[in-house]
């Protein structure tokens, strides 16, 4: 059994940790109600832009010519993934690692072989990942999620948007986890370029606007557009999922340290016990054997 100096330790040192992991909890809920704040207010802009797109299109997407439809032969793919800086979120990181691995295998064997896939890791765990695993890593944007800010996120888009210009890529799909509630994240895998799916969650209803200019001006003006709010959106939205997870996972630690200390008091409580059990038996056998000298 171990000896009182020793459990009592082990008390302290959990103790320690739990207000650690309760401070944490309570840094993450502050963080993840200002990226909900984020999210609510960039939402009736991207909601206003968006039926705009869909009102300009009447929902034929397909006639427009645009080269953000143009859908080529796959022959080089870029995979963004976005994961968080730090850990201690649960399998947050670990959950879109697994997912993006996968799907290498499964759908991107044939051109990652030659070195026709390439990363965009947005978070520091995510460029660490790959990195070490020898994918081919586009270097310089692991850092956004420091200060997560729309210029940054902009300027990302337009360099993913030009390479797709440019032929660069034939595809690009963004990895990242969606918030739902604070317990509940859930890895979302979507076509980022060639859009394909402007028009599947909403269809605007046709109307008989006069466009001054064109209807595809002003539809290939928008679209860019379109494309940067989706983007950051998709960056907020693994934002408020970072905090959501490390929330979780530090109130279910907390927990843990509850029912450890509960154990570890039990043990203390037992072993003083048994120690002043064993003093007193001591002295009665010590008592009676002088009585009996």
């Amino acid at each position: 059994m171990a000896n009182l100096k020793e459990v009592k330790s082990r008390i302290q040192s959990v103790n320690s940790t739990k207000q650690i992991t309760k401070a944490m909890k309570m840094v993450a809920a502050a963080k993840l109600r200002r990226a909900q704040d984020r999210i609510i207010r960039m939402r009736p802009y991207a909601q206003k832009l968006s039926k705009i797109i869909l009102n300009v299109s009447s929902g034929q997407t397909k006639d427009v010519e645009n080269p953000y439809f143009e859908v080529r032969k796959v022959e080089r793919v870029l995979l963004v993934v976005v994961s968080s800086d730090r850990g201690l979120c649960g399998a947050f990181n670990s959950s879109i690692f697994k997912y993006t691995r996968n799907l290498i295998f499964e759908k991107y064997a044939e051109i990652e072989s030659p070195g026709d896939l390439d990363i965009l890791p947005i978070g520091k765990k995510s460029y660490e990942f790959f990195k070490k695993r020898n994918y081919n890593v586009i270097e310089g944007y692991a850092h956004l999620l420091e200060k997560l800010n729309f210029d940054d996120s902009r300027r990302t888009a337009e360099m993913i948007i030009e390479k797709f210009e440019k032929s660069t890529y034939d595809k690009v799909e963004i990895i990242f986890n969606e918030f739902k509630n604070v317990a509940t994240q859930i890895i979302k895998n979507e076509q980022f370029l060639p859009v394909s799916d402007i028009n599947q969650n909403e269809r605007g209803a046709e109307s008989d606007y006069i466009f001054e200019p064109s209807k595809d001006v002003i539809f290939n003006d928008l679209l860019p557009r379109f494309l940067k709010i989706r983007f950051y959106k998709t960056l907020l939205e693994s934002n408020a999922s970072e905090h959501g997870a490390r929330m979780t996972a530090m109130d279910k630690a907390t927990e843990n340290a509850d029912e450890l200390l509960k154990d570890l008091r039990l043990t203390y409580n037992r072993t003083r016990q048994a120690a002043i059990t064993k003093e007193i038996l001591e002295i009665v056998g010590g008592a009676e054997a002088l009585a009996q000298g």
